[in-house]
């Protein structure tokens, strides 16, 4: 499984102009994509790394500011809420020619509930989760902070 884990102040997704997901305020979105060889345990591996990256400043956050404590604090130290979007094409095969081969992709009836595993994991973990449409031409809007971009993999 692969992910994109952006720290963001806020972000929301968008399908045929309603908004289907949206988490205010700092958070975490998670760009999701599955690949055939993907299951469960490691969908579950996979929330709990990004949940539990240390990628925000202590200094920002009044209740984790301790003289002497950790400079960086998880979402997951935080209880920030997380908007995962499933993505395809973050399987894309771009080594030949102009034009991407998803070949990578795991189908929908592979990758859907994979996708709801990740998003179920970080509810059992406490994080409020909002979440794209699995399939949708989905807008993503977000305001990236710092910009902080994490490409995970995850066997």
């Amino acid at each position: 499984m692969r992910a994109v884990i952006q720290r963001v102040d806020g972000a929301d997704v968008v399908v045929a102009g309603e908004v289907v997901g949206r988490i205010d305020g700092p958070g975490l979105l998670m760009l999701v994509g599955v690949t055939h060889t993907d299951d469960e345990a490691i969908a579950r591996r996979l929330a709990q790394k990004a949940y539990d990256l240390r990628i925000f400043d202590a200094t920002r956050f009044e209740a984790c500011h301790v003289p002497g404590g950790p400079k960086e604090v998880s979402a997951s130290d935080l209880g920030l809420p997380v908007l995962v979007v499933s993505q395809f094409t973050l399987y894309a095969d771009t080594r030949k020619g102009r034009r991407p081969t998803w070949d990578a992709a795991a189908p929908r009836p592979v990758a859907e509930p994979l996708v709801d595993v990740v998003a179920d994991e970080l509810r059992a973990r406490g994080a409020q989760v909002a979440t794209g449409r699995f399939g949708a031409d989905m807008r993503v809007s977000l305001v990236n902070d710092g910009p902080t971009t994490i490409i995970i993999d995850v066997d």
